[in-house]
């Protein structure tokens, strides 16, 4: 992936790079490595993909592509600290495209 800048926590790993579209893209990667059973595989992306929308409010973030990337399984107990966490991150690498 030859994106610009990355961050990377706990539970995931954030690729992001300015792109000239009016709208900004979300890719997800959640590997069967890493969550075996497709209900949390599931459950990880939606969660994921509620806190980008969230995300979209700022408009320096709307013009940007996003891959995230599962870096380990989550249980039911972390779903907030994998929300927090991406949102840390999509906020750092904001700053760093800056």
């Amino acid at each position: 992936m030859r994106f610009q800048c990355k961050a990377s926590g706990d539970f995931l790993q954030i690729y992001a790079k300015p792109n000239d579209l009016t709208c900004s893209r979300l890719g997800l990667i959640v590997a069967k490595k890493v969550e075996r059973r497709a209900v949390w595989r599931n459950r990880a992306k939606r969660l994921l993909r509620e806190t980008f929308r969230r995300n979209q409010q700022n408009e320096k973030s709307r013009k940007m592509d996003w891959v995230i990337r599962l870096r380990r399984p989550i249980t039911k107990h972390d779903s907030l600290r994998l929300i927090t966490e991406a949102k840390l991150l999509m906020l750092q690498l904001q700053k760093c495209l800056d």
